[in-house]
């Protein structure tokens, strides 16, 4: 009767959207794990460089 979409054209679109949100999903990943780095401070937040949190190790030494 002509209803919906034929198949094959179903199965494309639904490849397509799959493929595409991988990618998606892929890339930011990538792109969170370079912004993290070695990880994140649990009590402040901050990004962790040279295996020491930047901005409590500061607290620490009093040159706040």
């Amino acid at each position: 009767m002509g209803v919906g979409l034929p198949p094959i054209y179903a199965i494309v679109i639904s490849l397509a959207i799959y493929f595409g949100i991988r990618i998606f999903v892929g890339r930011r990943k990538k792109m969170i794990e370079e912004s993290v780095g070695e990880g994140i401070c649990v009590k402040c937040g901050s990004k962790i460089e040279n295996k020491k949190c930047p901005i409590c190790d500061r607290k620490k030494l009093g040159n706040v």
